[in-house]
């Protein structure tokens, strides 16, 4: 197996996943550490349960005015340089001889914006299994007339995701208004996308679990145009109201904010609980001097190369964000 980017193969899998009741984990990056954590955890899932294959979809956004994945990919802050080289990272890893030629690996490129990335837009998207054209800020009628457009012209390349209502930025002023059926209706009849995003109440980067999904009305939808609803602003739901998410037409799930707020306070803790070996001892005696650190971090310990590197960080934050997506495997994947 390889990375998956056959239009038609990408269509069989969401089928094959269908009738198993799975639904697919779509987790975004931007960086190495992410896309290895999301990859050892499918690998790993795909191992424990003997599967000779097991699906994953990896994304990154672009011009995304909330959060470009691909600008913070690397730290010259150039967009297209970091989907260079998370699109050839992942090559690496996941094609055919890479450490995770067993997983079905399909690169999807999330939130692509109708006006900010239409070079993008216009560029060889063979690489990629899937796009989400997001005009969602517009208004429904030009939405779905631009979103049209872009699926006859590249709709046969690529499984097309859109958008039928804008999912607001947590903490933001826009109202978050819920998606109709008879909205999602229109909008997969008249655009012919593949899959469609729905507000389903949820919010993107939220720092807490304090919203509602509304599966009612993600059931209802389904009664319309079937099981092409695609879920965005997991992180900011518990993970027992999206457990189920089959059942009521979604088929794909995206999820990223949830890796970097629980991965962070890890590192955090791992940091101070060897504050001593992370710094020198000047530095440790400064923040408690300052009422930072109590003395409980100062003990009589040295400095160590071992905790000083990147490499250690990035370990702290790999295996965390690791348990996070096994954890949605576990949800998502019901393997009878």
């Amino acid at each position: 197996m390889s990375i998956i980017r056959d239009r038609q193969e990408v269509l069989d899998i969401y089928k094959a996943a269908g009738e198993k009741g799975w639904v697919l984990p779509c987790v975004c990056t931007e960086n190495l550490t992410t896309n290895e954590a999301i990859l050892t955890a499918a690998e790993e899932f795909r191992k424990d349960h003997g599967l000779d294959k097991l699906p994953i979809i990896v994304a990154i956004t672009c011009r995304y005015d909330h959060r470009s994945q691909a600008t913070n990919y690397t730290n010259t802050g150039c967009c297209d340089t970091g989907l260079k080289l998370f699109t050839e990272e992942m090559k690496v890893l996941a094609d055919k001889g890479g450490i995770f030629e067993n997983l079905q690996v399909m690169l999807h490129l999330d939130h692509i914006q109708h006006d900010l990335d239409a070079v993008l837009l216009e560029s060889d998207l063979t690489d990629y299994a899937s796009i989400m054209y997001d005009a969602s800020n517009l208004p429904l009628e030009e939405n779905i007339r631009k979103t049209a457009e872009f699926v006859k012209k590249r709709g046969h390349e690529i499984v097309i995701e859109g958008a039928c209502d804008e999912i607001v930025d947590a903490g933001g002023g826009a109202c978050n208004n819920l998606t109709t059926p008879e909205d999602a209706r229109r909008f997969i009849d008249e655009t012919g996308v593949d899959l469609v995003v729905c507000n389903l109440g949820t919010e993107h980067r939220a720092s807490g679990k304090d919203l509602q999904y509304h599966g009612e009305v993600s059931r209802e939808i389904k009664k319309v145009i079937g099981e092409h609803i695609v879920l965005h602003g997991t992180s900011s739901v518990p993970n027992d109201q999206v457990a189920n998410l089959y059942n009521d037409g979604v088929c794909k799930v995206n999820v990223w904010t949830a890796l970097e707020r629980d991965s962070s306070p890890y590192l955090f803790d791992q940091m101070v609980r060897n504050a001593r070996k992370v710094a020198n001892k000047a530095t440790v005696d400064k923040l408690v001097a300052d009422g930072y650190l109590t003395e409980k971090a100062n003990p009589d310990e040295p400095a160590n190369l071992g905790y000083f590197t990147t490499a250690y960080r990035q370990n702290i934050i790999f295996e965390q964000m690791k348990k996070d997506v096994r954890a949605y495997l576990d949800m998502w994947y019901s393997i009878k």
